[in-house]
């Protein structure tokens, strides 16, 4: 029997995104078992299961934009255009994420509240291996989030109600771990949603390409993967970590989410100056 799956248009969001992941780990499920059975260093498994998982979610994607939507071009129209407007578009992004999380760091040492070290390992390899993984990162998060998730919820609802449910949702999709972690975790709630907020708004002031989102996302794990593996700060305890950062983690301090409120700020204004400009050019 043949399955129309463009009925599926028909159904609220929560129902098209329950099918998705419904699908995703109907596929995912007999590839990565074996793995977790058999594999027995923990990061090689996580590393591998994560990489079929992803796979699976690009090569279901396509098949849910030709299927579902009629769509054979959903990756442009999710905003991933292979472009030179993009490419500088990341970039850029790369750029004022990085310079951001550099800017608070110093700020921190101009304050007294942390002194700056020799790096331990090869500050090279750090550099460009961070690059690496920030970047694979940045490329799948976004895709997911504003990219097919933001999608389906603009499909249903106005925008602004689309950007605060896919910020909560992105913030909320970092606490799928035991109760234990959730609570060791949770100030950094605020500065995901502030984040969520800042990506959506990137890609709108960007007219829907996702290469700011991906380049700003990267940036700022860059910027902080670099500092944390190559152990280039010690914190001094002059202001509690509330302050600085639980757990030595930025996003859970004060000064962590005072900035990604700066850079939610900034981008947001520039989204709302080029909706501006476009009604007025109207």
């Amino acid at each position: 029997m043949k399955i129309n799956l463009t009925q599926l248009t028909q159904y609220p969001v929560p129902v098209r995104l329950g099918c998705f992941i419904l699908a995703l780990i109907l596929l995912w499920l007999p590839l990565a078992a074996p793995i977790y059975w058999l594999v027995q260093d923990t990061n090689l498994e996580s590393i591998l299961t994560m990489v079929i998982l992803y796979a699976e979610f690009i090569f279901l994607l396509n098949i849910w934009g030709k299927k579902v939507y009629q769509q054979p071009g959903i990756f442009n129209h999710y905003g991933l255009e292979f472009t030179r407007l993009n490419g500088v578009d990341m970039l850029k992004g790369l750029a004022i994420g990085l310079i951001s999380v550099l800017v608070l760091f110093s700020l921190e040492g101009l304050f007294g509240w942390l002194v700056w070290q020799q790096p331990q390992i090869l500050l090279v390899k750090i550099v460009l291996e961070g690059l690496l993984v920030s970047l694979g990162v940045g490329f799948a998060e976004e895709l997911l989030f504003r990219g097919w998730l933001l999608d389906e919820l603009q499909r249903d609802y106005k925008l602004n109600i689309a950007l605060w449910i896919n910020a909560i949702l992105f913030a909320l999709a970092h606490f799928i771990k035991p109760l234990e972690a959730i609570i060791h975790t949770l100030p950094q709630f605020p500065a995901l949603v502030l984040l969520g907020l800042t990506q959506v708004w990137g890609k709108r002031w960007r007219r829907g390409r996702l290469g700011l989102p991906i380049g700003l996302h990267s940036g700022l794990v860059w910027g902080y993967y670099i500092i944390n593996v190559g152990q280039l700060t010690k914190y001094s305890g002059q202001v509690p970590d509330w302050v600085t950062g639980v757990n030595n983690n930025p996003l859970q301090g004060v000064m962590g989410v005072f900035f990604m409120g700066i850079l939610a700020w900034w981008i947001g204004n520039k989204q709302l100056n080029i909706k501006k400009y476009e009604s007025e050019a109207m």
